[in-house]
């Protein structure tokens, strides 16, 4: 972030994504998540090992997209907007 305060729906959506993606992966100390802001939404930019990518993007996308829809879920409590990018390095 760049300096900001977290409101509550951010500091959320931004602990239950580290959790969920350190838990994932099998390099754990490789992950770094960003919040910017974009437009009328809140971008968390994930970065992973490159090893972790295919494995945590899962088959057809099925595990990004589970992410994403608990995100969606912070969405609709809070009524912010989120959104998850998956950053190559």
């Amino acid at each position: 972030m760049d300096g900001r305060e977290m409101t509550p729906a951010q500091a959320r959506a931004l602990d239950l994504l580290a959790y969920l993606t350190v838990n994932l992966v099998d390099h754990p100390d490789a992950v770094r998540i960003d919040l910017v802001s974009d437009q009328d939404r809140e971008v968390f930019r994930l970065r992973l090992h490159p090893d972790d990518q295919g494995p945590f993007i899962g088959k057809n996308g099925q595990t990004a997209r589970a992410v994403r829809s608990l995100l969606m879920a912070i969405n609709a409590r809070y009524g912010q907007r989120f959104a998850l990018d998956i950053v190559e390095d």
